[in-house]
């Protein structure tokens, strides 16, 4: 994998996120954490480099919703995962028609996330 690679991480609950990094530590890429939507814009604001959002729906100050859609005010292109427990059909369309890329269930398999990851890193070459 490509250490330059640059994932936000928007995940309020520290255990999920502490998860998420000792998943992601073999693939040796470049880790962000927001603990908040709104901190998710700010810290894609001023790390231009992210190339990928891993964004939670559900978190406090600005949800993932709210986050994403801000986002894509300033920045069309880069891919944005949502992470929801809730990913029934209808919620997958929601997803969908509100900004992001792409959305994974939780609790996220291994497999299915080192996929995803791949298939965005792949798009990025």
């Amino acid at each position: 994998m490509n250490p330059k690679f640059t994932i936000l991480i928007a995940e309020d609950d520290i255990i999920s996120f502490e998860l998420y990094k000792a998943r992601l530590e073999e693939l040796n890429l470049n880790l962000i954490h927001a603990k908040n939507g709104k901190l998710a814009v700010e810290l894609l604001k001023n790390n231009p480099d992210v190339q990928l959002i891993l964004m939670d729906i559900r978190m406090p100050v600005l949800n993932g919703y709210e986050a994403t859609k801000l986002i894509r005010e300033f920045n069309k292109t880069v891919p944005i995962i949502a992470q929801t427990a809730f990913a029934m059909i209808p919620e997958q369309k929601t997803i969908l028609e509100s900004g992001f890329t792409d959305f994974l269930s939780k609790p996220v398999e291994e497999e299915i996330l080192f996929g995803m990851i791949r298939k965005y890193m792949e798009h990025m070459r």
